[in-house]
């Protein structure tokens, strides 16, 4: 059984045995009036913390269903059960590395125990409203603006940890915890995005340098490959021209050397010569 500080069973006494009794007494005096007086409605999703003469009559809420009022000396107290969103405001934080931000988020918790929460704080809606903006900016007070924006979900679930070690005595137990949003100033965005723009083009430089080496330790090869056979060449640049003329549409001109007719229709280089002109 889950123990309420500062609730505690004691009996009515003598006074409070007469005072009950004339409370019976004025209900049955003037039933059936009364009887729409004393029974109260309690809805599923809600309870009904019952004070008779002061004291809360027992350490579980009642409900839900109908439940029995005494005239004058009982006093019930409803307690909604279901899950509440606190929406915690921008919060002006000095992160450890010296940068002013504003962060915002969401609480979602609920009433797990009715007479705590009624029993031992003021008003528990607005108790842990001010807990979860105290929580948000202790912590991410030790956090470096890197780290906030990196571990958000880390981040979200320490503050739900530490939210639900010190709402438990008031019978709350928060369900989560999300950061929405983290705002810089303007002056700082425009730092960042150079540092990023200066981070990739150094980073495109490093690739295109070991590209660049990669493609000459290929070419090495190949020229390797083609000084052995001097026929491949000459088709390796046959076959760049064929590549130009298909990507456009042109004329090309081009040196060809004669050695390479050699053997083709039986025209060597020797029989390129004038033929005189017969009469």
């Amino acid at each position: 059984m889950h123990k309420h500080e500062g609730i505690k069973n004691k009996g009515l006494g003598v006074c409070g045995w007469i005072l009950l009794f004339l409370s019976f007494l004025l209900m049955v005096i003037t039933f059936p009036i009364s009887i729409w007086m004393c029974l109260k409605i309690i809805k599923e999703y809600e309870r009904a913390v019952v004070f008779r003469l002061g004291r809360i009559q027992a350490d579980k809420a009642k409900g839900p269903g109908l439940i029995l009022i005494l005239p004058c000396i009982d006093v019930f107290v409803k307690v909604d059960l279901r899950t509440v969103t606190c929406n915690i405001p921008p919060q002006e934080i000095l992160t450890r590395d010296s940068v002013t931000t504003q962060v915002d988020g969401v609480v979602y918790y609920r009433i797990y125990s009715a007479v705590s929460a009624v029993a031992n704080v003021n008003d528990v809606h607005q108790a842990t409203f001010l807990l979860a903006q105290t929580t948000l900016r202790n912590v991410l007070g030790t956090r470096t603006l890197s780290q906030i924006l990196a571990g958000r979900e880390e981040i979200a679930h320490s503050i739900q940890t530490l939210l639900d070690d010190a709402t438990e005595l008031w019978g709350i137990r928060v369900a989560r915890v999300e950061i929405k949003d983290v705002r810089i100033p303007v002056q700082l965005q425009r730092s960042m995005a150079a540092e990023a723009e200066a981070t990739r083009e150094a980073r495109a430089k490093v690739l295109a340098a070991e590209g660049e080496m990669n493609a000459s330790k290929a070419l090495k090869s190949a020229s390797m490959v083609l000084a052995e056979s001097p026929a491949a060449l000459q088709l390796r640049y046959l076959q760049t021209l064929a590549t130009v003329a298909t990507e456009k549409n042109s004329t090309i001109v081009f040196p060809l050397p004669i050695n390479m007719l050699e053997g083709i229709d039986g025209i060597t280089y020797d029989n390129h010569k004038k033929v005189p002109n017969r009469a």
